[in-house]
């Protein structure tokens, strides 16, 4: 449970991550490679007196996970040029204060194929049809509910491996938020309570695979995945979001 200074610090922090996918935004074209995308993430969050959250966390060797296409999350940056066709989830962290921001976003890089667009469009649909559950004295299931009912109500699958989280001086605190689940389950949700909800959706089949570089998670199926992420806080009986897509928006839609 969190103050209301400490929400203030963490909208602080999370203002900041969806200013840095603003800034990537700007540069995501096919050409660009993803160690390039993270150094200039790297730079923007310390620029602006923040560290990389995911720098170092676990081992994680980058500043930002880069997951292309069939890869759902944790994917590390690399040398290879992003290509026309593309989607590319950018998940990104910034600590500052002490307190976490934490986001995620997926983007089109150049003329993406229409029924990928439609994935993309679904998995950010459902992230604020879970935002909408999250309320005082409902519980972490009606999050979950809401998103796995509206994605598989559109032929998606959810993937089970990988949960939302509560965020604070931690990137990952009780409790997990699953994006798969029933209605009137789970921890029940306060006033004060911070969480991040992240949608992963996946095109095919439901199943995973994690890769031999410890990190990358990819559909079994090798068809695309899509991923977007909000970290909000629970105040006066509703959901706050601390995190912001605008300044993405407002470069690459």
């Amino acid at each position: 449970m969190k103050t209301e200074e400490e929400i203030e610090l963490m909208r602080e922090s999370n203002r900041l991550v969806g200013m840095t996918l603003g800034e990537l935004s700007k540069h995501i074209k096919p050409g660009i490679t993803t160690l390039q995308l993270d150094r200039i993430a790297e730079e923007f969050i310390r620029d602006h007196g923040a560290i990389p959250t995911f720098l170092g966390y676990g081992g994680f060797p980058n500043s930002i996970c880069t997951s292309i296409n069939e890869n759902v999350v944790h994917g590390i940056p690399n040398n290879k040029p992003l290509r026309e066709g593309d989607i590319i989830s950018i998940d990104c962290g910034a600590t500052k204060n002490g307190y976490c921001g934490d986001s995620a976003y997926t983007f089109c890089v150049g003329e993406v194929d229409e029924k990928i667009k439609a994935l993309l469009r679904v998995t950010k649909e459902a992230l604020y049809k879970g935002i909408e559950q999250a309320r005082e004295d409902n519980r972490i299931g009606d999050i979950a509910w809401a998103i796995q009912s509206y994605c598989e109500s559109h032929g998606y699958s959810v993937v089970r491996e990988l949960v939302g989280h509560g965020i604070g001086r931690d990137m990952h605190e009780p409790p997990e938020v699953p994006n798969y689940g029933r209605r009137g389950t789970g921890p029940l949700l306060k006033n004060g309570m911070c969480i991040a909800i992240e949608p992963m959706i996946n095109m095919g089949s439901k199943n995973v695979v994690f890769e031999g570089d410890g990190w990358t998670v990819r559909t079994k199926d090798r068809k695309p995945a899509a991923h977007f992420e909000h970290t909000i806080a629970i105040r006066n009986g509703k959901a706050d979001i601390l995190s912001t897509f605008e300044f993405i928006e407002e470069n690459h839609i």
